[in-house]
Parts: structure tokens; C-alpha cells; sequence
């Protein structure tokens, strides 16, 4: 009969020092926060510029109506 298959007994690794890993971990998640926070004040600029856009396009129309009209009475 053959026999079964030996296992290989591995020690456990041993625990590296997680001082740079945190360190790097706490730098990532400031940089993420100050990256949040400049990209809600661009979104509350480009908000306030679309519907400024948005109000110009809505008089330039309004007003060749209102001339479309003029000309055609």
C-alpha cells in the first residue's frame, strides 16, 4: 500500500513590526479625508456654475421665442 502523503510542519511566520505599516495606513486615511473634503468644495462650486449655466441657456431661449414671435406677427 502507499502510504500517505507527509506534511510538511511550517513554522508560524514570524509578526513583522507594523510601526511603518500603520504609520503609512494613518497617512492614507488623512490624505483620503483632505482629498473628500476638496473634492465636496469643487462639487459645490461646479453645482453653483452649472445652473448659473443652466439659467443663461434658459433666457437665450426664452428670448429668440420671444423674437421668433416678434418677426412672425
Amino acid at each position: 500500500m502507499s502510504q500517505p502523503r507527509r506534511r510538511l510542519l511550517r513554522l508560524p511566520r514570524p509578526m513583522a513590526d507594523d510601526g511603518p505599516r500603520h504609520t503609512k495606513l494613518l497617512a492614507r486615511r488623512s490624505k483620503l479625508e483632505a482629498e473628500q473634503q476638496s473634492l465636496s468644495r469643487w462639487m459645490s462650486r461646479l453645482k453653483r456654475a452649472f445652473h448659473a449655466v443652466e439659467k443663461q441657456q434658459q433666457k437665450v431661449t426664452r428670448l429668440e421665442c420671444e423674437i421668433a414671435r416678434l418677426q412672425q406677427s
